[in-house]
């Protein structure tokens, strides 16, 4: 029987890989999982709540250490996990650089390389930076692709991927998404979720707000944080923020926006928390990738903080929109929203492009149908 190690490092992948973990596992796959802990506390969160305990912690996180420190610490405790079990196929996702590296000392070992959530691209190294080149690296390396969408199987076709390496999957996100969604209809609350139902006024109209991308440091928050207090004029409008924990958005988030009545800075939440709060919002400003994914299978329009993305299915769609980080900009495509009623409902109700939360099977099928 083949054997898979699947890695991952990060709270994004470790929720659009920990359902496929429990589906290889109900196939009677031999499935091994390693983290990295690029993040750390985060990622324990999700672990927990999906009910996964890894075969192997890196534990690598490091206070303030450099992209570069990071991916040495990988490659070379990585290899040690590589050298000491063969595996026959590795499987990575999307755009970290936990992704990136894993893939890579997987093709140096000569493990077979999976790649989920495969095919995204802006074409803009810088935009979103690190994650655009640490995409395109990972396709590269990478000898199966499994593409969310067809948009992303013909960028990979344009690249000289065959098609026979290349199954459209769906995003796995969304698999993780009605799992969880099906956890708190049948009634899972934790503290996180008591304190935001005390929070969470059921007469306003509650904007989620979520912002981290390196891109937007410095004058991006600034801007950011400058729009969302012409926003917090409108006396119908409660802005929930759970603040990310870097300094370089901690400080101006907390600058601006503090102290303001309905203005709410809250600590990041964990990943059931998120999902109910996304369900009780009634739209959403983000520079999040994995939100554009989201928040269409909840009926949630998406102000995406952003010039570019790598998500271009949701604009197509009309369920999430660029609006960048130009302050009239923002406020004047939020305050359409909050106003107009066809025009809210026409990106609340619009098609969500990224699947029907079955791509998991759909991966561990093809898994089983190869010859290796």
């Amino acid at each position: 029987m083949r054997k898979i190690l699947i890695c991952f490092g990060t709270r994004p992948e470790a929720i659009k890989m920990c359902t496929l973990v429990h589906e290889m596992k109900a196939s009677k796959l031999d499935v091994k999982v390693c983290v990295t802990a690029q993040h750390r506390e985060m990622l324990d969160q999700v672990l927990d709540f999906f009910e996964i305990e890894p075969d192997y912690d890196l534990n690598l996180m490091r206070p303030d250490q450099s992209l570069n420190e990071l991916s040495g610490r990988i490659f070379t405790e990585l290899d040690k996990v590589l050298s000491d079990e063969k595996f026959d196929l590795i499987f990575v996702h999307g755009d970290t650089t936990t992704s990136t590296i894993c893939a890579l000392a997987g093709f140096y070992r000569g493990i077979k390389v999976c790649h989920v959530e495969a095919g995204l691209r802006t074409y803009n190294k810088q935009s979103p930076f690190p994650e655009e080149l640490n995409r395109q690296l990972t396709g590269r390396i990478a000898d199966y692709h499994f593409a969310p969408t067809v948009y992303s199987k013909e960028n990979l076709i344009k690249e000289g991927v065959k098609q026979e390496e290349i199954l459209v999957t769906g995003n796995t996100v969304i698999d993780s998404l009605f799992w969880t969604k099906c956890k708190l209809d049948g009634g899972y609350e934790n503290e996180s979720i008591r304190s935001l139902k005390t929070l969470v006024k059921p007469d306003k109209k509650n904007i989620l707000v979520t912002c981290h991308r390196r891109e937007n440091f410095g004058d991006g928050f600034i801007n950011i944080s400058k729009a969302l207090l012409k926003i917090a004029q409108q006396t119908d409008v409660d802005i929930i923020f759970p603040v990310h924990l870097n300094p370089k958005v901690q400080e101006p988030v907390q600058r601006f926006l503090s102290g303001h009545d309905n203005i709410h800075l809250i600590s990041p939440l964990d990943y059931p928390a998120f999902v109910w709060l996304m369900d009780n919002s009634y739209m959403i400003i983000s520079d999040s990738g994995g939100v554009q994914e989201e928040a269409p299978a909840l009926g949630k329009p998406v102000l995406v903080l952003r010039d570019t993305t790598e998500r271009p299915e949701a604009v197509a769609a009309g369920t999430v929109q660029l609006v960048g980080v130009d302050i009239e900009t923002i406020e004047k495509n939020t305050l359409k929203l909050l106003s107009d009623r066809i025009a809210y409902d026409k990106m609340s109700k619009a098609y969500n492009p990224y699947g029907d939360g079955k791509a998991n099977g759909r991966i561990v099928k093809y898994i089983l149908q190869l010859s290796i």
